[in-house]
């Protein structure tokens, strides 16, 4: 009985000590240096162990990904009834992550990963929420009223979410008060026909 059990414990022991090391060596690595031997060293274990389970580097870290072990940020979308408001206090703390050098090396590294492996770009955006969390939150904002019928929330998540990866990849800051009035300007409510339009950056707090 006992050597029946000891081998699912000593998987999960080993399982967790390659994903700390896969995500912990991305960080102070970088994507380019991060290698299946670095990491089995790191974690203690055999080259052969991690290949028994990952196929590459890249699904490794995409299953790093899927677990949540990369951005110290809170992902949740909350639901005032305000929806930029709400968009304001989820993005605000990815974007000042994002402008440290801890969070923009990682998505720097995050971005080379999904180039060589689909699983990494399958669960970046929704590491950060910007699939699943931010959809529905879109979708609550057009059964209230706050954005029309018919407008495409997935596209808009992904909208704002590659433009996020553009500032971070083209420029040495993000202008957190500037990104922000662009997603006001993309999701702020719009003037009905024949209706003029509204001085002013709908991102602006009240």
């Amino acid at each position: 009985m006992t050597e029946h059990r000891s081998g699912p414990v000593r998987s999960a022991a080993a399982r967790e000590a390659i994903l700390s090391a896969t995500a912990r060596l991305l960080v102070d690595e970088g994507w380019d240096r991060l290698t299946i031997e670095g990491i089995a060293r790191a974690a203690g274990v055999g080259k052969q162990t991690i290949y028994r389970w990952w196929a590459s580097k890249g699904a490794l870290v995409a299953e790093c990904l899927l677990d949540g072990r990369f951005f110290a940020v809170e992902p949740a979308v909350g639901d005032t009834g305000e929806l930029l408001r709400d968009l304001r206090d989820w993005l605000t703390p990815v974007l000042h992550f994002l402008n440290t050098t801890t969070g923009r090396s990682l998505l720097h590294s995050l971005v080379a990963a999904a180039t060589e492996e689909a699983g990494v770009g399958a669960h970046l955006s929704d590491a950060f929420g910007a699939d699943r969390l931010l959809a529905d939150r879109l979708r609550a904002a057009v059964a209230t009223g706050e954005l029309p019928p018919g407008t495409p929330v997935d596209q808009l998540g992904h909208a704002v979410f590659g433009a996020l990866i553009f500032e971070v990849l083209s420029k040495d800051e993000i202008d957190v008060p500037a990104f922000l009035d662009l997603v006001g300007f993309l999701l702020g409510p719009r003037p009905a026909a024949g209706e003029p339009e509204t001085p002013g950056s709908p991102a602006e707090p009240a």
